[in-house]
């Protein structure tokens, strides 16, 4: 059977990174202690500084996710568009 994804909260993840920033261990060794993947810890430095601000990178992520969604939403409003107009050229005849 698969494991069940775990969640972790914002505060947890920002802690997390602060505490990888300010200890003398390694990343993988940090990681192992707090009982997460050291590939999940490098992901969370890349989205919070040192101080536990965002990044650039995750404010860009943020943008881009944003912007997916919005262009997922238009296309379907779109081929809903193109249906009506097909479907009112057809009454016209």
């Amino acid at each position: 059977m698969s494991e069940m994804r775990r969640k972790y909260d914002k505060e947890f993840k920002k802690n997390a990174v602060k505490l990888s920033y300010a200890s003398n261990k390694s990343v993988s060794e940090v990681a192992n202690d707090l009982g997460i993947s050291p590939g999940l810890l490098f992901r969370w430095r890349k989205l919070y500084t040192p101080q536990g601000e965002k990044t650039q990178y995750a404010t860009l992520e943020e943008e881009y996710r944003a912007l997916k969604l919005e262009n997922a939403e238009l296309k379907m409003e779109r081929d809903m568009l193109k249906k009506a107009a097909a479907y009112f050229a057809k009454l016209q005849k």
